[in-house]
């Protein structure tokens, strides 16, 4: 375990994931995933973590690992269609995360994955975070859309909550 890692995260708590964002952005946030939500059958979550819990650490997982984790804890895997999303992001290491469902990852190549999580950071790099994130939601909206529109008349039942999972 490197001492450098520890500390950063130790050093990091739930407030700061909250102080990262703000209240005004993660309503904004969540009306965006329940407005994106109405025109497709898909399921979007995003959870920012401050840090990663302890054993993490000491067993020297990714946040890539915790992702997946979050992916099953948030029952994202958990949708009618398994066509749900997790945006993660990790405040410790700058790090984020894209999960997707089987049903939708079938027909998105990683490529664009790869894609969506260097236009994020890009937009976090300059320190537009909440634009990083709206853009993530936009683009995980428009694929879903795309793969999973509903069709006339259809509702989504929203199978899974629309606000931001904080850490």
């Amino acid at each position: 375990m490197q001492l450098a890692r520890l500390i950063r995260h130790r050093w990091s708590d739930e407030p700061d994931a909250r102080r990262a964002l703000g209240p005004e952005t993660l309503a904004r946030l969540e009306a965006r995933v329940r407005a994106g939500e109405a025109r497709h059958s898909g399921e979007i979550r995003i959870s920012v973590e401050a840090a990663l819990p302890w054993s993490y650490l000491w067993n020297d997982l990714t946040a890539r690992d915790r992702a997946v984790t979050l992916f099953g804890k948030l029952r994202v895997w958990d949708t009618e269609h398994n066509n749900g999303v997790l945006i993660y992001l990790l405040l410790a290491e700058h790090a984020i995360e894209i999960v997707a469902d089987r049903g939708l990852a079938r027909h998105v190549p990683a490529a664009q994955w790869q894609a969506l999580v260097d236009g994020m950071r890009e937009a976090f790099r300059a320190g537009r975070f909440e634009e990083g994130l709206l853009q993530a939601v936009d683009a995980v909206d428009a694929l879903l859309l795309q793969h999973y529109p509903l069709a006339a008349g259809e509702a989504n039942p929203n199978e899974l909550p629309d606000r931001v999972d904080l850490r």
